[in-house]
């Protein structure tokens, strides 16, 4: 039994990965103890962000960092920072972008349902490019020149999304940008592992950069963190905080508001509704800590281990071939199904079933379902594989 048994809510094994709609993974006993401890306390929420930016700033080598509701709300926080800048009136009118410099240039093959983060801000998307090596008219994508030839006036920031696929790369999207003194935004929620990355886009040039908390981190699902620019960040945070206090009353910490540079303070801002509280904060920098210390390898071989130890108790199964590809930077098992069973009826026939459990179908089409290791314990391990074995029917 568990507390969601309480509200009939069905407990699932997660074979697909850190999919938001499956309530992503599993968080360490560690950090959940850090979030019930928070939750006992009370503190002044700025100086938990200013806490929260300087822990950010270590492991990421930016100057400052900042933690909201998850990786989209921290992109509609880039998107204003880069918007309004320290521009009260614009904070306070955030979405409303009229009659103002407005418009984010981004890539045409990069655009993605996530980044109406940016649009949610008043952000206007200019696209560039056509992607021929997607549309398989060709080998070409989005060229330096073409991002540069979009810039105008009206011109706020560029949007990168991280992926080793991605084109123009990274550092040639910053070398535009910062030759027109312009900000790179950075989408890097799902680019944990490697750990590396957590550096990687920083040292490269961006200057925010958005990573998920609740993915491989495994912190608190409702939870995300920027780093990048403390400019940027000190901007984000007036549009995030809660800012109802006297004025002779507001003493934000320095290190991530100065005053000096306001002519006042600023309404609740647009970043008001991806609140984070102190448990999230609490539990994200735990998660954080912990995701340092223990390093890619060590993470790997916990994976390939719970991998390997399902092929071991699944044995051979009847049309299907398994394989454990580890080219990436997460290890899953391939399972290869034979004419005679169809892989996305068998993801929806386990998806029913007693104890549903959901794999990740995006192969369907090549008739392959793939298991993803991040998201089950070691004791539900049994249970996936008697689950495989019921609808594959087990070979001796």
């Amino acid at each position: 039994m568990t507390i969601y048994s309480r509200y009939k809510v069905p407990v699932i094994i997660n074979a697909k990965g850190t999919a938001t709609r499956l309530s992503g993974g599993l968080m360490r006993s560690e950090v959940s103890a850090a979030m019930v401890e928070a939750s006992r306390h009370c503190v002044d929420m700025a100086e938990l962000q200013a806490a929260a930016s300087r822990e950010i700033a270590k492991v990421t080598g930016a100057e400052a960092g900042y933690v909201a509701s998850g990786a989209s709300a921290c992109l509609m926080l880039a998107a204003a920072a880069c918007l309004s800048k320290f521009d009260l009136g614009r904070m306070a009118r955030l979405p409303d972008t009229g009659g103002v410099r407005n418009e984010i240039i981004v890539v045409r093959s990069q655009r993605n349902f996530y980044d109406h983060a940016l649009r949610a801000a008043g952000a206007k998307l200019v696209e560039v490019g056509l992607p021929d090596r997607y549309a398989g008219a060709g080998v070409r994508d989005a060229e330096a020149w073409e991002l540069e030839d979009a810039i105008t006036p009206n011109t706020v920031a560029l949007f990168h999304v991280a992926d080793d696929n991605s084109q123009p790369s990274l550092k040639e999207v910053v070398r535009v940008a910062h030759k027109h003194k312009l900000p790179v935004i950075v989408d890097a929620a799902a680019q944990l592992p490697p750990q590396a990355n957590l550096r990687r886009f920083i040292t490269e040039g961006a200057d925010l950069v958005a990573f998920s908390g609740g993915k491989a981190l495994g912190g608190p699902q409702a939870s995300g963190f920027l780093a990048g620019r403390r400019d940027l960040i000190m901007s984000a945070a007036l549009q995030h905080l809660d800012l109802d206090v006297y004025e002779d009353h507001w003493l934000p910490p320095p290190s991530l508001i100065d005053r000096h540079k306001l002519k006042g303070i600023p309404p609740h801002g647009i970043g008001r509704s991806c609140k984070a509280g102190k448990e999230e904060i609490i539990g994200l920098l735990e998660a954080l800590r912990l995701f340092v210390a223990e390093g890619d390898e060590a993470r790997y071989k916990v994976w390939t281990d719970r991998l390997s130890r399902m092929q071991s108790e699944l044995g051979r199964l009847k049309g299907v071939t398994m394989s454990c590809n580890t080219n990436g930077p997460v290890p899953v098992l391939e399972l290869a199904l034979d004419r005679s069973l169809d892989a996305g009826a068998v993801a929806l026939h386990l998806q029913t079933g007693k104890t549903p459990v959901y794999v990740d179908a995006s192969l369907r089409n090549r008739n392959m379902l793939v298991i993803n290791p991040m998201c089950f314990s070691n004791e539900q391990v049994a249970m996936l594989c008697t689950a495989l074995k019921t609808i594959f029917k087990s070979q001796k």
